[in-house]
C-alpha cells in the first residue's frame, strides 16, 4: 500500500516537532497513532469481509457445477443400489 523508509519517517517527525512543538507532540502522535490501527482494523475487516464472499462464492460455483453434472440424491440411489445392505442371519436353535 503506502511505502514509507526510515527517511520520511525522520522527515516527518522533524517536521511535526518543529510545528506542534515538544510539549503537544506526543500527545498528537498517540492521537495519530489510534487513528492509523482504526484504519488499519477496518480495513482488515472489508478485506476479511471480501474474502469470506469469495470463498462462498466459490462453493457455490462448485456446487452448481457438481449439481449439472450428477445430482446427490442420484449419487446416493447409486451407491445404495451398488452396495446393498447385508442380510442378517438369525440362528433359530
Amino acid at each position: 500500500m503506502f511505502d514509507v523508509g526510515a527517511l520520511e519517517l525522520v522527515v516527518i517527525a522533524v517536521v511535526a516537532l518543529l510545528v506542534v512543538g515538544p510539549e503537544r507532540l506526543p500527545r498528537l502522535a498517540r492521537t495519530a497513532g489510534r487513528w492509523v490501527g482504526r484504519a488499519r482494523r477496518a480495513l482488515l475487516s472489508v478485506k476479511d469481509e471480501i474474502d469470506r464472499e469469495i470463498k462462498a462464492e466459490e462453493l457455490r460455483e462448485i456446487l452448481r457445477r457438481q449439481n449439472e453434472r450428477k445430482p446427490l440424491d442420484q449419487i446416493i440411489e447409486e451407491q445404495a443400489g451398488a452396495n446393498p445392505p447385508p442380510k442378517t442371519t438369525t440362528d433359530s436353535k
